[in-house]
């Protein structure tokens, strides 16, 4: 299968693994193969741009107002706005990883069994875009086997990569790493390395890093793109900010980046490419949020394809852990784990078991 394969990061370096990154760190199998008829890889490229494959009434910011129930209701957009990112990445030929929730698998079949042609890479994002903070490790272990299971009966390959919903993997839902271990995820990329109200883990590293699990494992990290303002650490790499910040702040960041060699990550939501989107019913200021200039989002993101080459993020990830011995950390302090009775909320406890070190 493209993307990544044999991966073990169940482990962190060993001495006798000096002199070989990529072997310290579980990385030594990645491949990034082509598949027949899609376009070559971007060489050398250290940019990821990745899309996270869900709806508009999938947004956390909706939670609250608008029921899982209601969702079949409610028309689907989504294929419009990935159109035209495929689109652009033919364009300007680059590729990306398409972070695909399961339940849009089964009206998008036919889309994304085009993006595996084209030589992008299929992760998963979940099945029913759930924040990782109302669920219990045997739910996220079934959500993860649900929307793994339609994609591999769809579209032929198995996820390798992973992305939690609204980048909600934080102190108090780290075990959710070891799920994704157990379950056969290679990397993640749902730390954000920022402070905000739904997700964020603010000391966390800004470039890849080994994220050492509450069982002592570990698996690869991929952060999105963050730039340091005196002692502010700012998020600039897609979202929200992508349609906030005037375009040229974050071609200069890519820039700035790149001229270090160092690596990007990048994301963006079809929605976010669809201002014509139903109203959905919630707060004004929720919407304003929500709605923030879509109607700039495709132009932007023209403009970054044009200015840069982008790749899956596997191979990033095998291009630079072949370069770079990656940093570890966490558990964040104060390290959580959570106890779940039935039938009761879930409360987290302060684990004495488990110690941060490496964390800076």
């Amino acid at each position: 299968m493209p993307g990544v394969t044999g991966v073990i990061c169940g482990r962190g370096p060993r001495a006798s693994d000096k002199g070989s990154v990529s072997t310290a760190f579980g990385l030594g199998a990645l491949s990034c193969e082509t598949p027949p008829h899609s376009e070559p890889p971007c060489a050398h490229s250290l940019n990821c741009l990745s899309i996270d494959v869900e709806e508009y009434f999938h947004c956390e910011a909706f939670a609250r107002f608008v029921s899982t129930e209601e969702w079949a209701r409610l028309p689907r957009r989504a294929l419009a706005g990935l159109e035209r990112i495929a689109a652009l990445l033919a364009e300007h030929q680059s590729r990306a990883t398409f972070f695909v929730l399961g339940g849009t698998v089964p009206y998008l079949r036919s889309f994304l069994r085009q993006v595996v042609q084209q030589g992008h890479e299929i992760a998963c994002h979940g099945d029913g875009h759930v924040h990782l903070r109302r669920m219990t490790p045997d739910q996220l272990r079934s959500d993860v086997r649900r929307a793994r299971q339609r994609i591999e009966d769809a579209l032929g390959v198995s996820p390798r990569g992973y992305r939690a919903p609204t980048f909600s993997v934080t102190r108090a839902t780290w075990w959710a790493l070891d799920v994704l271990l157990d379950e056969g995820m290679d990397y993640d990329a749902s730390v954000f390395p920022i402070r905000h109200d739904r997700y964020g883990v603010p000391e966390a590293p800004i470039e890849p890093f080994q994220a050492r699990t509450l069982s002592g494992r570990f698996i690869c990290e991929f952060p999105p793109l963050t730039v340091q303002l005196v002692r502010m650490r700012l998020p600039v790499g897609g979202g929200g900010y992508l349609r906030l910040l005037p375009g040229f702040v974050l071609r200069r960041c890519i820039a700035a980046r790149q001229s270090q060699r160092r690596p990007v990550m990048v994301y963006v939501h079809p929605w976010e490419l669809d201002p014509a989107q139903p109203r959905l019913p919630a707060p004004f200021w929720t919407q304003c949020r929500h709605r923030l200039n879509l109607h700039t989002t495709e132009a932007k993101l023209a403009a970054l394809l044009r200015t840069f080459r982008f790749e899956r993020a596997d191979a990033v990830l095998q291009l630079w852990s072949q370069q770079h011995e990656l940093p570890t950390f966490g558990p964040p302090a104060p390290a959580r784990s959570w106890v779940f009775q039935p039938g009761c909320p879930a409360r987290a406890q302060v684990s004495s078991a488990v110690t941060t070190s490496n964390s800076k």
